[in-house]
């Protein structure tokens, strides 16, 4: 998001405007458009095999903004986890 995106309103218009160009940037890429959640439903089966992980909250996200992409995983602790780190 640039410094001037961030005073936009968030408006169903912007917000089907940015899934548009993620679905852009997956094809650009050869990547399905499903490829985030595909990629969630992965990880989700290996790190439920780690008790310390809560595969329940991974989150994927992956953004596009000008000709940068970022994927972001989010794997969570389990709170027993937590306190030992």
């Amino acid at each position: 998001m640039s410094f001037f995106g961030f005073f936009k309103k968030d408006t169903s218009a912007n917000q089907a405007k940015e899934r548009l160009t993620v679905v852009l940037s997956y094809e650009r890429r050869g990547l399905p458009p499903n490829f985030a959640s595909l990629l969630q439903e992965d990880l989700v089966g290996i790190f439920q095999k780690y008790p310390q992980f809560d595969p329940a909250n991974i989150k994927v996200d992956l953004k596009t903004d000008n000709d940068m992409n970022e994927l972001s995983i989010h794997i969570p602790f389990t709170q027993n986890h937590r306190a030992n780190i």
